[in-house]
């Protein structure tokens, strides 16, 4: 069995568990979101052995780099860190009802790196510029602050459905929200997970700069992806400074971290497709 094959395993995993979330939340049933939990975690375990295999496999290729250097890699590596920070989410906080909002963007992602005809899925060795120990350093940071922002954008959708229904107490759809966290208990995780992220992303930048350093001779060559990043970066900062100095809470920070999600989203995936620069490695 080679990396292919457990990527494809993985990416069914997560389907099946975002389908038993979404029926742990829609019925109301404690079995269907134990199943999704068994199913994420299995497809995280089977992903996992198929990253490490896939680095395998690039060495006996010749090639010999971590998997993280095309769209395809890059999918796979978002959804298997979203994945990771979901379920230690989920085990902290024991909010199983989460997975119903988070779970769907990881099968997604799979689901997109394994069939969409324009990502090149191939092992392939690298350009002189990404042969550097700041490569891993790089991108494991920036996808684990992305990771968190994706939850965060997931908590924020919870929070603007439940709230939507409170006001609404005649509403049909108020049932479907009872299971849903309290609203200080949702909106206290979508600040913590973007504190996370936000450390995370800050470091992901960091490391970028010092690497772009020891590649272009430059720490900051305002590159469209390097422009993106400033602006999420810019985004998120704004939306902690006023939870910080104007309390901002509730319906402004999930809106704001919905918002923060869909820069992340253009900043990593817009960005490599629709805007030429250094980074536009998903187009190649």
């Amino acid at each position: 069995m080679d990396s292919s094959q457990l990527f494809g395993i993985a990416m069914i995993a997560y389907i099946l568990a975002a389908a038993f979330y979404l029926g742990l939340f829609l019925f109301k049933t404690e079995r269907f979101g134990l199943i999704g939990m068994s199913l994420a975690l299995a497809g995280t375990c089977a992903q996992t052995v198929a990253i490490g295999l896939r680095w395998h496999e690039s060495y006996q290729m010749g090639v010999g780099h971590a998997p993280l250097t095309n769209m395809y890699e890059s999918l796979v590596f978002f959804a298997w860190c979203t994945s990771c920070f979901y379920l230690a989410l989920e085990y902290r906080f024991k909010t199983r009802i989460m997975g119903a909002f988070v779970m769907p963007c990881v099968a997604v992602a799979m689901a997109y790196a394994s069939f969409a005809d324009r990502i090149d899925s191939r092992i392939s060795p690298l350009i002189p510029a990404l042969q550097s120990n700041w490569l891993i350093a790089h991108v494991v940071t920036c996808f684990i602050g992305y990771a968190a922002f994706a939850v965060a954008g997931a908590l924020g959708l919870m929070y603007l459905l439940k709230q939507s229904a409170e006001s609404k107490p005649q509403h049909h759809n108020r049932s479907l929200v009872d299971a849903l966290p309290a609203l200080p208990v949702i909106d206290d995780l979508t600040y913590k997970t973007i504190v996370f992220g936000f450390m995370w992303l800050s470091a992901g930048i960091i490391t970028g700069a010092v690497w772009a350093n020891e590649a272009w001779g430059t720490y900051w060559s305002w590159d469209p992806k390097e422009t993106w990043s400033i602006i999420t970066w810019f985004l998120y900062a704004l939306t902690l400074h006023a939870r910080f100095t104007r309390g901002w809470r509730g319906r402004r920070i999930a809106w704001l971290a919905m918002l923060g999600f869909v820069a992340v989203f253009f900043t990593y995936f817009g960005v490599n497709f629709f805007l030429s620069g250094l980074h536009s490695y998903g187009s190649a």
